[in-house]
């Protein structure tokens, strides 16, 4: 009997089949050789069971119901997948062994045991542990397959991550959406980064500004020019400022302080996910999402970078030689020039910079490997251009400056200056022109203490340098009126960073010290938190900015009002992530992490239901019942304006599958009237498909699924049982049409589009 490979992806099945059967044959949905049937999933084949699959009660959202704590999950096969998981149960009963080759991270460990547990695999297991997809990866791989068993571990942590998301998200979403009349996503990641948010906006909004005066003056001494500003007390008095301005210009001074040293600055860490998504961010703009897309797809199509979703920074010392084989690799092609000035000498298993192993968990630094990149997208090739230069900045030494700090005093007031004098550019020739901090001469940077006053930091590639003991002239003198500036909005990019480093400034030491390591989410899943954040309609995007809206400071007040106020706060959503690794290293149990959630489950329903109900304004006119702007593939094009609060919870609750994964279904006013027609069958949708005024559409529609069957085709009516046809055969039986000379033709209707909805008639021969 032969190995039956399940791959994550087809694209992944297909090349490993390249690497280990190069002449198996290909049967669309698998591929078979000599020794290895190479087949895949398509993502999650298998998710969490509804609620209302326990009891069918729960197809009416209801508080009293609450809360859902099922004795043993149940698992279903999502809908529009069914057909490869039956084709792996076929293929396993022709294998005597598995190999595990999906994604080598804790999702796609639980991807597997899903299908394992599903299928009820009972042939021994090995397990496929890879960082990139190219032919030598595969080969070293496989030449050493580990033990499943050495991964039961990190399959206890994804069963644990993703039923303690379930039982959260089920239970608090049902409770405060029904409580509060309006549609209310919860969660253990979203809220506590909800909250971080709400907590910037209210800074900005309490933040007063204050006005300041800023002195400054620019010296002279034997052909050396420089500028200070003026250091003490702020000053409030335009009045001061400009006598102090007065009394200085074409007056001679003297230098009390000077100070030059030198400094080294070494290469940036290379990239984990979520560093190269805030760069992504800051230089081109890009979301978290989709610069994960980006670097998934370099991964796993173009096959040129290694595993992205990885949260190391460093590699280890079995990377070094294949660091070095890349870097000879760029010398032909577009970073040849670079790649040929590179030392590779100076990337070795004792650079603490570059390899630590103890910093690398299960996978190492996001690097390129030894595959030349074909034809990439603008976007494509923006990232990988970051990922390669990031890589080839460690094979360069440190740059190099002299740090010049000057006191200089005229008529008894002190005015600083700081030069930064570029001795050797170093690895920072890899940067792009813009990126370069060398600058001509003269070029500034500013930088704020703790006044909110600038520094005068000058930045330049000439010579620069002082005598203490001779006089100086000040030539110019000026003041500008300044405010303080209130905190910032978040970007993607910072809120990855304040995501990441969730915890830092807690005041217990202890917690603190526990948090170091975690933070909010995962590398994989955090761009993920923040779309939904978009999708469910707490904020919103002006620019790069996040921006707050009505319904997201509403919900966060109700929640800390409402005594649950752990739901909003990283240490809570730290300290799981923490057990969660530590359940994936064997060092805690699962079952005592679950049995906390439970508890901490039925304390949220509690203070819940004891909640005063939120005033019918309180969550703006987007709240109850649509999304922002338009609802696409709802069934009405202009979105589901609502003016009665029963109507709002019919609108909010049939999309709240959206929020929790789960479907809504009820039969009165007040609990929320939406048939579950069909499983939406837009790839990678878990959506459902309900009943709209003009048309029938996708309950997510808010996370951006387009799908939408309007109600009238080519003049025929389109009813409920034709639309279950339509998605679940792909047409509808044969109709008669009328053409316009008043004769009739036979033909079936079509599904042509499964990502739109959209339609076609199919004439019928006589």
């Amino acid at each position: 009997m032969k190995t039956l490979v399940i791959a994550e992806k087809p694209d992944m099945g297909r090349t490993i089949a390249a690497v280990i059967e190069p002449k198996a044959k290909n049967n669309r949905t698998y591929l078979e050789g000599e020794q290895y049937i190479i087949t895949w999933a398509i993502g999650h084949l298998l998710g969490l069971a509804e609620p209302d699959a326990y009891d069918s009660k729960y197809k009416r959202w209801n508080i009293a119901d609450l809360p859902i704590i099922p004795d043993q999950f149940k698992i279903v096969p999502n809908p529009r997948t069914k057909d490869q998981l039956k084709i792996i149960g076929e293929l396993a009963k022709r294998a005597s062994a598995i190999v595990n080759a999906c994604d080598a991270g804790r999702e796609g460990q639980y991807i597997f045991a899903l299908i394992q547990q599903q299928l009820k695999l009972r042939q021994p297991v090995k397990r496929l542990w890879i960082s990139d997809l190219t032919a030598e990866s595969i080969r070293r791989g496989f030449d050493g397959l580990k033990d499943a068993a050495e991964f039961e571990n990190l399959t206890y942590a994804a069963r644990a991550r993703s039923e303690a998301d379930w039982l959260i998200g089920m239970n608090a979403s049902r409770a405060f959406t029904t409580r509060h009349n309006a549609l209310l996503s919860v969660g253990r990641v979203q809220t506590p980064v909800l909250a971080l948010i709400y907590d910037r906006e209210m800074e900005i909004e309490a933040f007063q500004s204050q006005t300041f005066y800023e002195v400054a003056a620019w010296f002279r001494q034997e052909g050396v020019e420089y500028r200070g500003v003026r250091q003490g007390d702020k000053l409030t008095d335009a009045a001061t400022a400009e006598a102090i301005a007065n009394s200085v210009k074409g007056k001679t001074g003297q230098i009390i302080k000077y100070e030059a040293k030198q400094t080294k600055e070494y290469p940036y860490r290379l990239y984990d996910l979520t560093l190269l998504q805030r760069e992504a961010n800051a230089k081109f703009g890009y979301g978290a999402k989709k610069t994960l897309d980006i670097a998934q797809a370099l991964y796993e199509k173009h096959k040129v970078i290694s595993y992205p979703r990885t949260n190391s920074n460093y590699v280890t010392e079995q990377n070094i030689e294949g660091m070095h084989k890349t870097l000879n690799l760029l010398k032909n092609g577009t970073y040849s020039e670079l790649a040929l000035g590179a030392k590779p000498e100076l990337v070795h298993k004792n650079n603490k910079g570059v390899c630590n192993p103890s910093r690398v968990e299960d996978h190492h630094a996001i690097l390129p490997t030894l595959k030349r990149p074909g034809t990439l997208s603008k976007e494509e090739q923006n990232i990988y251009d970051l990922i390669v230069r990031r890589f080839l900045s460690h094979f360069y030494p440190p740059a190099e400056y002299k740090q010049h700090t000057v006191l200089t005093e005229v008529e008894k007031h002190q005015f600083k200056t700081s030069v930064k004098e570029l001795l050797s550019i170093g690895w920072k020739v890899v940067l792009g022109s813009g990126d370069q901090e060398q600058g001509a001469s003269g070029r500034k940077k500013a930088k704020k203490n703790s006044n909110e006053e600038e520094e005068a930091e000058e930045w330049t590639d000439k010579a620069f340098a002082v005598q203490p003991d001779l006089p100086i002239q000040c030539t110019k003198s000026e003041f500008k009126e300044k405010a303080t500036q209130p905190p910032k909005s978040y970007t993607e990019g910072t809120l990855l960073k304040a995501m990441e480093s969730a915890g830092k400034q807690i005041e217990n030491e202890e917690l603190r010290d526990a948090m170091k390591d975690s933070g909010l989410g995962t590398p994989a899943t955090r761009a993920a938190t923040i779309e939904r954040l978009k999708n469910v309609g707490y904020i919103t995007m002006q620019g790069k900015k996040m921006q707050l809206t009505l319904k997201g400071r509403t919900a966060i007040e109700l929640i800390r009002r409402a005594g649950v106020d752990l739901l909003t706060s990283p240490e809570m959503t730290g300290q799981w992530e923490r057990r969660l690794h530590q359940i994936s290293k064997g060092e805690a149990g699962q079952d005592k992490f679950m049995e906390n959630v439970k508890k901490f489950t039925l304390s949220i329903i509690e203070k819940v239901r004891v909640q005063a109900p939120a005033a019918a304004d309180a969550f703006g006119e987007d709240a109850r019942g649509k999304g922002k702007g338009k609802a696409r593939g709802s069934g009405n094009k202009g979105g589901n304006k609502v003016t009665s609060s029963s109507k709002a919870t019919r609108t909010s609750t049939a999309n709240a599958a959206s929020s929790t994964g789960t479907t809504v279904q009820s039969g009165t006013a007040s609990s929320g009237v939406r048939e579950v027609l069909a499983s939406c069958p837009s790839p990678g949708c878990s959506g459902h498909i309900i009943e709209g005024k003009k048309g029938y559409g996708c309950s997510r529609f808010k996370e951006g699924c387009t799908f939408v069957v309007w109600k009238e085709y080519a003049g025929k009516k389109i009813t409920s049982t034709m639309l279950k046809s339509l998605v679940e055969k792909g047409s509808t039986q044969v109709l008669s049409f009328k053409r316009k000379d008043g004769s009739t033709v036979k033909a079936r209707i079509i599904l042509k589009d499964v990502v739109t909805g959209q339609l076609s008639g199919e004439k019928q021969e006589a």
